[in-house]
């Protein structure tokens, strides 16, 4: 496990407006890489490490038939040892396997396998079969060897495949890579018949004539209600794109203190912080402070030994006149979040949850 201990902080999960997934940096290439229906409809999204620290990524390169997408971001600190994609390793069946990544949004994990074929054909494709889990969340991550050398990019797009996983082999990844010079930085297809570049927004390729669909150059849009949510988000003097992470689902720190922000019950928007796991000592001091203390339209309240700070709204007061009070009230949650952790920790001897950073 030295290898992986060595390169996974070069692993990050990918989210966006429509889910998460998981992207590894090629220190060679400058780029990160991840499937292409991971960032599908995204122009713009965010990255982020086991820090749980997020940066804002702007996707440079697609290639929809080959499920292939390259990510750069600026402000991202480059780190030390990364995965190695300049090897000779041949893939053979039997060979151990480990993949990298993020399933179902969940924290860093690693899972073993061994490769059943590495020349599995699929919808005419070529693809790496093995019996390690790749689950969702894991599209897009690393798959790699003993060595630390990349074998292929895991895609968990074949969800009916029981106890089988799925991965595109590196020497397609090498293919896209050889383009990466070329890239200008700005959003760019590659034509799914002869590879070419494409920078404009076309109905079809200008070198083959192939046709190309005029959606892969534009963003998803968000739904109105998203949209309103996101007013509360922006006065914190935060980017929405990195609170995003999935349909109508905001999670992100504020300070040290995780925000979550999604629809409850089909009615309602839920905007809740875990802010402490509860103390050993001094419980009844905690309760008591819980019980008798005016924080406003905001409740604390406990819920599997965490304390927990939050709000509801009916999704309808959104779109009434009174929709700039509630979203302060939003906003203020996440400020006040910030200001609680550390007050149950310093009054109470509480802890800081598993969640906060």
């Amino acid at each position: 496990m030295n290898i992986v201990n060595n390169i996974e902080n070069s692993v990050y999960r990918i989210n966006t407006s429509n889910g998460s997934g998981t992207g590894f940096y090629s220190l060679q290439d400058n780029i990160i890489v991840t499937n292409y229906h991971v960032v599908s409809g995204c122009l713009t999204v965010s990255i982020e490490g086991q820090d749980k620290n997020r940066y804002l990524a702007r996707v440079v390169y697609i290639n929809q038939g080959k499920d292939i997408a390259f990510l750069q971001a600026e402000d991202l600190p480059k780190p030390a040892e990364t995965i190695l994609t300049d090897h000779d390793s041949e893939t053979t069946s039997r060979d151990k396997v480990l993949v990298l990544g993020y399933p179902y949004g969940m924290p860093f994990t690693v899972t073993e396998g061994i490769v059943s074929n590495p020349r599995q054909i699929i919808g005419g494709s070529n693809f790496i079969q093995t019996d390690a889990a790749i689950n969702p969340g894991n599209s897009g991550g690393p798959v790699i060897n003993e060595k630390g050398e990349l074998v292929g990019i895991a895609t968990s797009k074949f969800s009916d495949a029981d106890n089988m996983g799925f991965a595109i082999p590196i020497e397609t990844l090498r293919e896209e890579l050889e383009i990466v010079n070329e890239l200008s930085g700005e959003y760019t297809i590659g034509c799914p018949s002869c590879n070419s570049l494409i920078e404009e927004k076309t109905d079809y390729c200008p070198n083959c004539g192939n046709d190309i669909d005029e959606k892969l150059f534009e963003e998803n849009p968000l739904s109105d209600f998203s949209l309103k949510v996101e007013e509360a988000i922006t006065k914190l003097d935060l980017d929405p794109v990195l609170a995003r992470s999935g349909r109508e689902r905001w999670y992100f720190h504020q300070g040290s203190a995780e925000i979550r922000m999604f629809v409850y019950d089909n009615n309602y928007l839920f905007a809740t912080s875990p802010l402490n796991d509860l103390p050993r000592k001094n419980l009844a001091e905690v309760y008591k402070y819980i019980l008798t203390t005016d924080i406003g339209k905001h409740r604390l309240s406990i819920s599997n030994n965490q304390i927990f700070l939050s709000y509801r709204i009916h999704i309808s007061d959104l779109y009434s006149e009174n929709k700039e009070e509630f979203l302060e009230d939003i906003a203020q949650l996440a400020l006040k979040a910030d200001d609680l952790d550390d007050m149950f920790v310093n009054d109470f001897g509480a802890k800081m949850t598993h969640y906060s950073k």
